[in-house]
């Protein structure tokens, strides 16, 4: 039987582990004599042979791999568990709604976020192996109750990190290394909300474990393109799951396996009262309230590591990843050609798989070297299947009996990357970060590019510390949305485009600055203020032009971004509260790929005016906090945006919306039940109407409202 480069080396691991350690064990005598590790015992006799205790070789393991990832002259904002259990929803939150909480992290539909003004862009680490990006769609791929550390890092980041730049989602997640036990926990409430979840984790010897799941269904799983409250045919079910092993094979070297999944089937909502567009045979007219198209979406994920040290100089981590997603697109076929005169089948899918590599070796006190590489290829399938009708030259109508276009494509494509940077610490006050990484691609089109890091961190006094960067970036496109489909194969039909120009999407290049500072106003109280430019040559954009919801790339040639965020923390025994205001701007001028998803006024206007992106928000703003009194946690928190683009090319604005949300959580230890917790929240609890999108702008489809006032209830029981 032939084995995937995954289970090659899943075999080769755990073949390793079972023959013997890699490196030589510690020495039981040092470990027993050492206070400092709790419950080691003496050498056994009879010749067994000891070992360290799980807990302590797993925090040392630990602290390794995260010197492997350093955030030195970047942004940095740390969301913990105990900070998301405090959430009005706690666990429940979906990660979206999570990283909003973080400065300069803008909503938008269909679960999208827009951190410091790019679209998307963001790159997903779990315990620091990159995760490829899923196709575009509407559900979250990864849990919340994975999650026992999320920081996000933004601005000139390290030479390490490349591929996707605007934020870097760094997960830590919850492991069996500190004992045994679990939770089940129902939650539910408005729109039909029931959801079910488990988890379970633990360790026998020096194998650990933890696994997650949900299963979940609502009436909400689209915003609606209306402001009702209870929108038609907006039905959802979703489904996940996540697993983390983990084998210490001695006190140096650990190999772990995760892997997660998530499926979820959406229907899309509909809008009453609108009028056909198009004359079908055998129809005298439809109702827009009962269109029935839907969509699924299926994101799989697996990593095998092999994670260590070597004496006191020398960290690294070794790692193989595979990413599948799918998204199925199914149209509600006479009822799109009545409105739209397009129904498109489509099925998109892509397959990804790789290998990172990451070392640390401390050359002295001073100077701490990293290094490593990425290589990742990936297969795309496009497959639709278009209904249409005939037109004349003016586009108008020549038949209602329409006719299928088929089209199939695929796509083999490759990126690579290689870095090396200092850590040089040149006193107690400065560290600078400097280095270089090579990126190049093979996909659509071939480029490369060598990028120069510099970042530096000097704490001005005992309470102040400044830090500053530059990041020279290269951002290929998203490869899993680039179709190679011809445009040309439409022409005189319902479907054709006004415009027949597509230049082929290009890597984004760019320069970044960033500068900040954090002052400690007491041993409760921290703020922070941060700017940032970022000058950019083919800016990336992406937009939703075609009739399923799955996003398409284009470039501007000449793009900027810029703003400024201030943070504030406040953090007690029993309080903890917080507040991010940013302002950003971000524009683009002349759009020089992907022509034909624009008409061709707006291309003309773009041509020589700086526009603003359709995600660009002048303002926005989280705050949060939450009280614990005795077994009782009150929390509040909430989202202020001055509103996203719209209009012809994008020159106009939504207004300004908040919302308000709030959580009690009540905690119990019963004799009989043992310990189990309840939670009520209040989402928009003033209940205001808020459009998220008008379906004006560059690249918007339909009107998208956000969610109505709804209340939730949950409970949990440990184990």
């Amino acid at each position: 039987m032939t084995k995937t480069p995954i289970a090659r080396l899943v075999f080769l691991l755990f073949s390793a582990s079972l023959t013997g350690p890699v490196f030589a064990a510690a020495d039981a005598t040092d470990a027993a004599s050492d206070p400092t590790i709790s419950g080691a015992t003496a050498a056994p006799t009879g010749g067994e042979t000891a070992l360290v205790p799980l807990t302590v070789t797993a925090k040392r393991l630990d602290d390794a791999r995260n010197g492997l990832s350093p955030d030195t002259g970047s942004s940095v904002y740390r969301i913990t568990s105990r900070d998301i259990d405090n959430l009005p929803q706690g666990a429940d939150t979906p990660l979206n709604k999570v990283l909003l909480q973080a400065p300069g992290v803008a909503d938008d539909s269909y679960g999208q976020l827009h951190v410091r003004g790019d679209h998307a862009d963001l790159q997903y680490r779990i315990n620091g192996v990159i995760i490829p990006e899923a196709i575009s769609g509407f559900g979250q791929a990864l849990d919340t109750r994975i999650i026992d550390q999320v920081n996000v890092l933004t601005g000139a980041l390290p030479a390490q990190y490349g591929y996707r730049t605007a934020g870097i989602i760094d997960i830590t997640t919850r492991t069996g290394e500190e004992g045994s036990g679990g939770a089940v926990s129902v939650f539910g409430g408005s729109h039909q909300t029931l959801k079910t979840s488990a988890n379970v984790y633990g360790t026998k010897g020096a194998f650990s474990y933890f696994f997650t799941g949900s299963l979940g269904e609502n009436n909400l799983g689209i915003e609606s393109p209306t402001s009702s409250s209870t929108p038609l045919h907006d039905h959802t079910r979703q489904g996940d799951g996540f697993g983390y092993l983990s084998y210490v094979i001695d006190p140096s070297t650990r190999v772990s396996v995760m892997f997660g999944t998530t499926s979820n089937q959406f229907q899309l909502p509909n809008t009453p009262g609108l009028a056909t567009n198009y004359a079908l045979v055998g129809h005298d007219g439809f109702d827009s309230s009962t269109l029935d198209d839907n969509q699924s979406e299926l994101n799989n994920f697996a990593a095998v590591s092999l994670q260590g040290t070597i004496g006191a100089s020398l960290d690294y981590q070794v790692s193989l990843f595979t990413r599948y997603t799918r998204t199925q697109f199914t149209p509600d076929t006479a009822g799109d050609l009545m409105f739209n005169g397009v129904a498109s089948n489509d099925f998109h899918n892509d397959q990804a798989n790789g290998i990172q590599t990451d070392i640390t070796y401390r050359r002295n006190a001073a100077h701490t070297l990293r290094a490593g590489m990425l290589f990742q290829e990936e297969h795309a399938q496009f497959r639709d299947n278009v209904s249409v009708f005939a037109t004349d030259a003016e586009g108008n109508q020549l038949s209602d009996v329409p006719y299928a276009i088929q089209s199939a494509s695929s796509k083999t494509g490759y990126f690579w990357s290689a870095y090396v940077q200092d850590e040089w610490q040149l006193s107690d006050r400065l560290t600078v970060n400097y280095g270089v990484r090579y990126d190049g691609m093979d996909q659509y089109v071939n480029a490369s590019q060598i990028s120069p890091r510099i970042g530096a961190v000097f704490k001005l006094t005992p309470t102040t510390t400044v830090h500053a960067g530059y990041a020279r970036y290269f951002t290929p496109p998203s490869f899993e949305l680039v179709s190679g489909t011809t445009i040309g194969q439409f022409a005189g039909t319902t479907n054709a485009t006004e415009v027949t120009q597509n230049d082929p999407v290009q890597p984004e290049r760019s320069n970044y600055y960033d500068v900040g500072i954090s002052q400690k106003l007491s041993s409760t109280v921290t703020v922070g203020l941060d700017g940032y430019y970022k000058q950019a040559k083919e800016l990336l954009d992406e937009g939703q032009f075609g009739t399923a919801l799955i996003y398409a790339p284009f470039n501007y040639q000449k793009g900027r971004v810029y703003g400024v965020e201030f943070t504030a923390n406040y953090r007690s025994s029993n309080v903890n509260a917080y507040l991010n205001v940013a302002y950003s701007r971000a524009q683009g001028e002349n759009v020089d790929s992907a022509q034909f998803n624009l008409g061709q006024d707006e291309l003309n206007f773009i041509s020589n005016h700086y526009v603003f992106l359709d995600h660009d928000q002048r303002v926005t703003a989280s705050f949060g906090g939450a009280y614990k009194l005795h077994q009782t946690t009150f929390s509040i928190d909430g989202l202020v945006g001055s509103g996203l683009r719209s209009g012809f090319a994008n020159t106009d604005k939504l207004p300004l919306y908040a919302t308000f949300n709030f959580g009690v959580k009540q905690q119990f230890n019963e004799p009989i039940t043992g310990k189990f917790s309840v939670s009520v929240s209040l989402e928009n609890a003033f209940g205001r109407s808020y459009e998220l999108r008008d379906g004006s702008g560059i690249g918007v489809g339909a009107p998208q409202y956000g969610p109505y006032r709804a209340v939730y209830a949950g409970i949990t029981k440990q184990f």
